[in-house]
């Protein structure tokens, strides 16, 4: 196996070729949600075919209902080293809206900043340049003796929209996608500076109720009084979903959230996060989660419950003196560590039931509900990982937590039973999804050092 330093010094020689390389990648307008750009995404699942076989991985192009899969295989020449998928997408959002664009979104260019060039193009950071960090780090190692360890990637081409074909794919494939662990590169760092590995996703559990009252609306000058309103209903049950702290009032709604580890809670303190600004930049000031909580914990390792729309009554202009006879609102649960979303739906349809008054009653409707995903902070890949960033960026990677999910993490842990480790090297101010899409040439360079010490500490 080469050794690392020989392995990054080819990375570093490699970059300009590396950036051309992306370049051609990004020139290529795979936007999954439009059917007009179908043969595009072909295209680019193709490119990755022969960028990957050119490397020496057996890679196929796999047809799906939708876009195709990428799928390689390249195994190391040492016996007994872990085996790692990497996941990545090649799909991206439209350019829409055009004239937003300074430049050509699939025209990629180095822009010159203060801070050093910067990629600029559709794709760019979500997911393109990110994916390729990684096969940049396996072309070094290729070129210098072999992968320290076994390596599977999947590259899909509708992570955009939803990932629709992936679910089949996965159960028709399992036995060749399964390995020790799983690498995501569709994250990022606290800051330019900071990495960061991404251990915790919250889960979520989507609910409706309908509150039926009586047969039908009702005029408010005749029945109002003796004649119950649903929407004062869906409004008490509202109000007494959290009580005086801020914290959620369902009667089990904390079984299974455990506090952080008191290192963690530590480095998370220490953060150069700004709460103020955080709310400020949104018009706002005050936190409104549990009251002994940070706006970080909050968000990253803390449940929630939010009224996410609530409908009742006449809603169009003017007045219409009308008691109506239902009232309907959505509900989301973000959850933690090993909330169960059965229990925490079972608790919620029982909470709304004991507050329905005589001649009311709830239909439920479910949305969904999965459980949240933590990599056990114990985890000796977790630790590598960090061991591994720590070396590259001369800083300690924060173990950060995200407010949201990513879907593919909880199929794989469900449907093959893998552990992820997220890392990836965007920035917040990266512009995914919008006009004038940039990824940092340091976030592409050291993103692909990054990946090389990774698979080097994993197989030691």
């Amino acid at each position: 196996m080469p050794a690392i330093e020989q392995v990054l010094g080819k990375i570093d020689s490699n970059l300009d070729a590396a950036v051309q390389r992306l370049f051609g990648l990004l020139a290529i307008p795979s936007v999954s949600t439009d059917p007009a750009f179908a043969q595009d995404c072909q295209r680019a699942g193709q490119w990755l075919v022969d960028e990957l076989k050119s490397l020496g991985f057996e890679v196929s192009l796999r047809q799906t209902a939708g876009h195709p899969m990428v799928v390689a295989h390249a195994k190391a020449k040492r016996r007994d080293v872990p085996h790692v998928l990497f996941y990545g997408h090649y799909d991206v959002q439209p350019a829409d809206p055009l004239e937003l664009w300074e430049t050509d979104p699939f025209k990629p260019h180095l822009a010159e900043t203060p801070e050093g060039q910067r990629i600029v193009a559709r794709g760019a950071a979500d997911d393109k340049g990110q994916l390729m960090t990684f096969v940049e780090a396996c072309r070094a190692f290729m070129e210098t003796g072999g992968l320290p360890c076994d390596v599977t990637i999947l590259f899909e081409g509708e992570e955009e929209t939803g990932s629709p074909s992936l679910p089949d794919f996965l159960a028709a494939n399992r036995d060749e996608l399964k390995a020790d662990l799983m690498l995501v590169c569709d994250t990022g760092m606290w800051n330019k500076d900071t990495p960061a590995i991404t251990t915790m996703l919250r889960g979520l559990v989507l609910e409706e109720v309908i509150v039926h009252g009586a047969s039908r609306d009702l005029h408010s000058g005749m029945f109002g009084g003796p004649a119950i309103n649903p929407i004062r209903v869906l409004g008490r049950i509202v109000a007494d979903l959290h009580d005086d702290q801020n914290r959620v009032a369902l009667p089990g709604f904390y079984d299974g959230v455990e506090d952080l580890p008191h290192d963690v809670a530590e480095q998370w303190h220490a953060l150069d996060f700004d709460q103020q600004k955080f709310l400020a930049d949104v018009g706002l000031s005050e936190p409104a989660g549990e009251h002994d909580r940070s706006v970080l914990e909050q968000i990253w390792s803390r449940p929630t419950c939010d009224v996410n729309g609530i409908v009742g009554g006449y809603t169009g202009k003017g007045s219409k003196t009308v008691l109506p006879a239902q009232a309907s609102a959505k509900f989301s649960f973000r959850l933690v560590g090993k909330q169960d979303p059965d229990a925490v739906v079972e608790s919620f349809r029982a909470f709304v039931r004991e507050r329905l008054p005589a001649d009311c009653r709830a239909e439920f409707l479910s949305h969904g509900a999965s459980p949240a995903l933590q990599l056990p902070f114990s985890s000796e890949a977790l630790a590598r990982a960090r061991r591994a960033l720590h070396q590259e960026w001369g800083r300690e990677p924060v173990l950060a937590g995200s407010g949201g999910s990513i879907p593919i993490v909880g199929a794989f842990k469900k449907d093959l039973g893998m552990d992820t480790l997220m890392i990836g090297f965007g920035l917040d101010d990266d512009r995914i999804h919008s006009p004038n899409e940039k990824y940092e040439m340091s976030s592409f360079h050291k993103g692909a050092r990054s990946w090389a010490r990774v698979l080097d500490t994993l197989s030691t």
